[in-house]
């Protein structure tokens, strides 16, 4: 705990709070008897709620000439899955989260969905110990700077069909064409390939579960094409 308190540069007042954070629940299954301590899943649900709150805030506060939809892309962006693990990660917090044995050997340390939440716990945990002007001073200089006004100015926000026919629209005047080239698979789990072309040519092709995911692959491969 004085680790992670040195790392983040923040001390608990009530340290039982930060180590709360770091319990996954596959840990408890292998201390079954100690009953004094519970799994973070608490913690990651008021976590979510406080993080919810200052990306709120702050986007009201220093973006307010866009709308409430482009807000809720924003904010979808910004607290997904991939980036919550990403700062988790550079924080070490994978090497202090208690697992059991076996989800330990599943690379439960690297796993995406641990470490965002062990992240959230955090956040909440530090929201209880210092109010939410810590959490939010905290989350502004360990997700947002240097992430959110470059997800803002690029438009990142937007799914990858959205940005190409933003992109499209603005130098050809006209929208990307997607075709289904071929889908094959069982009934219940068909794999859909799909292509998009911009006047006949093709920028790029997509694989996916569903029309739209082959849709969606299609034109974030169209929009790196184009990027090179």
């Amino acid at each position: 705990m004085k680790t992670i308190q040195q790392i983040t540069g923040i001390e608990f007042k009530d340290e039982s709070l930060l180590n709360h954070a770091f319990v996954h629940r596959s840990y408890l299954n292998e201390h079954k008897d100690d009953t004094m301590i519970s799994s973070n899943e608490k913690l990651e649900f008021l976590g979510d709620s406080v993080l919810s709150l200052a990306t709120s805030i702050y986007l009201y506060k220093f973006y307010p000439l866009l709308d409430e939809g482009t807000y809720t892309d924003i904010k979808a962006s910004v607290v997904r899955t991939e980036t919550l693990a990403e700062v988790a990660k550079s924080l070490h917090f994978g090497e202090f989260i208690l697992l059991s044995k076996g989800e330990e050997l599943n690379g439960g340390r690297d796993n995406k969905n641990i470490l965002a939440d062990c992240l959230e716990s955090f956040i909440a945990s530090l929201f209880l110990d210092q109010g939410f002007d810590k959490a939010f001073s905290f989350v502004v200089q360990n997700i947002f700077e240097g992430r959110l006004s470059h997800i803002v100015e690029n438009k990142l926000y937007l799914s990858p069909k959205s940005r190409l026919q933003e992109l499209i629209q603005a130098s050809h005047k006209t929208l990307p064409q997607y075709i289904l080239e071929s889908e094959s698979g069982p009934e219940h789990k068909k794999t859909f390939e799909v292509s998009v072309l911009l006047e006949g040519k093709p920028l790029g092709k997509g694989v996916g579960f569903s029309k739209k995911e082959a849709e969606e692959n299609a034109a974030k491969n169209a929009l790196e094409f184009i990027r090179k």
